[in-house]
């Protein structure tokens, strides 16, 4: 017990009274109990050395979540990046420097390292609006996005963003890192996974950001865990580049979204994280504690109640459709594949009514086509097609402008049986129509 002396700052012990003298024990007494004492002592050293080592262990256990600072900068070397490289999940010794394990508090490093990779994007669109005595009137409107450089060719540099940042613009400017400012063209757009390609000739770049920009790194989506640290980077509300930190709060989550030009829904499975996704994120990355990007921001859930509920497309959903909409060409009309199969859209509204998947009817099939070879038939209802949710047989038709016959493609489709539907996935060539 201890007396606190508040004149002074300083306390003073309470001395004990003084206990009488114990009698000394036997000499073969205290023999035994040293020995016994000894062997304690050794029993508790080993079980405390145990339990250290194990505490240790689990909170030093890599599991995808050791710190790690990224290499700020570096040039971007036109000779050095190509497609493939760009794709790679693997990060490698250029980009990442492991350091000590532990919680992520600071992710300045991480920030410089990648924030050459992310650029703004300004939009300008035209809107035609009825007024009240009947005329039209056109109005221009300012939007802002985000985007991600991916990769270049000889004559191209290409940056990966959302669908609805792109959508309905007549002009596109790309703002990168160094703040300089270019205008750029849509190399192509896939509405159901909502993701676009934006194109930016080369000869526009003066050598300064050549030398500034980079080209991203992105991870593997599918070791992505619930709880690891997420970064978002983006053009939140137009104001520039800004850095939110995080978590992932969900995987695989079904996100219906509906497109304000034509009212139809897309659903697709993203993910969450409570790292603040705001209007302008969108298109650009969610990042784990390496600076690889393992999302692309994509929509956030808006309402007084809520808080901290944004999405981000998987990096491995977006890859195989980003890459498609750089390199896919039209095929002339006589070696467009066929599919064999006329349709009947179900509509949202059709969906609700007579519960009914969205997607196409198939209301024939054609004998002898990639469809009927693969066993789809009549009263079946597609709802993907070459990974793209579909919701109207003019998504088939968009994509089969791409595709030659003799090309593979993953269909998928629901079946009535014993009034549910079932899900089907099948892989079909697709034939030349005669």
């Amino acid at each position: 017990m201890n007396q606190f002396d508040e004149g002074n700052a300083y306390y003073t012990p309470f001395e004990e009274p003084q206990k009488p003298e114990k009698k000394k024990p036997h000499r073969v007494k205290k023999a035994i109990r040293a020995i016994f004492l000894c062997f304690l002592a050794v029993i508790v050293a080993g079980v405390s050395f145990l339990g250290t080592a194990g505490f240790f262990g689990n909170v030093l256990k890599n599991d995808g979540q050791e710190k790690a600072a990224v290499k700020g900068g570096g040039d971007f070397n036109i000779a050095e990046h190509n497609l493939t490289e760009n794709f790679s999940t693997e990060s490698g010794e250029s980009d990442v420097v492991p350091v000590s394990a532990g919680t992520l508090t600071d992710v300045s490093a991480i920030v410089e390292g990648v924030m050459p990779s992310i650029v703004s994007i300004t939009t300008i669109s035209t809107r035609k609006v009825e007024s009240f005595f009947g005329y039209t009137r056109e109005y221009e409107s300012e939007g802002c996005g985000s985007g991600i450089i991916i990769s270049q060719d000889e004559e191209n540099l290409y940056i990966a963003t959302n669908n609805h940042v792109v959508a309905g613009a007549s002009t596109l400017s790309v703002i990168f890192a160094d703040k300089s400012q270019v205008t750029a063209a849509v190399k192509g757009t896939d509405a159901s996974s909502d993701l676009a390609v934006v194109s930016v000739k080369l000869s526009e770049l003066d050598k300064r950001t050549k030398n500034h920009i980079r080209t991203a790194i992105f991870g593997d989506s599918k070791q992505v865990k619930e709880g690891q640290t997420a970064i978002a980077i983006g053009n939140a509300l137009g104001y520039g580049q800004s850095v939110t930190k995080g978590v992932i709060s969900a995987l695989d989550r079904e996100v219906t979204v509906q497109d304000e030009t034509d009212g139809t829904s897309v659903t697709n499975q993203l993910l969450q994280t409570d790292a603040a996704i705001n209007p302008g994120n969108s298109g650009g990355a969610l990042l784990n504690i390496y600076g690889e990007v393992i999302g692309i921001n994509s929509v956030k859930y808006s309402q007084e109640s809520v808080e901290g509920m944004g999405y981000a497309i998987p990096a491995d959903t977006a890859i195989p459709i980003i890459r498609q909409l750089i390199t896919r060409k039209v095929v002339k009309s006589q070696d467009t594949g066929y599919l064999g199969i006329s349709g009947v859209d179900v509509t949202e509204e059709v969906s609700k009514t007579y519960n009914m998947p969205a997607g196409v009817y198939v209301a024939q099939v054609v004998e002898g086509s990639g469809a009927y070879n693969a066993g789809i038939l009549q009263g079946d209802i597609i709802t993907k097609f070459d990974g793209r949710n579909i919701t109207a047989m003019e998504d088939i038709k968009e994509l089969m402008r791409y595709m030659p016959a003799g090309t593979t493609v993953e269909v998928v489709y629901e079946r009535a049986q014993e009034g549910e539907y079932v899900e089907n996935t099948v892989e079909l060539t697709l034939g030349k129509k005669k």
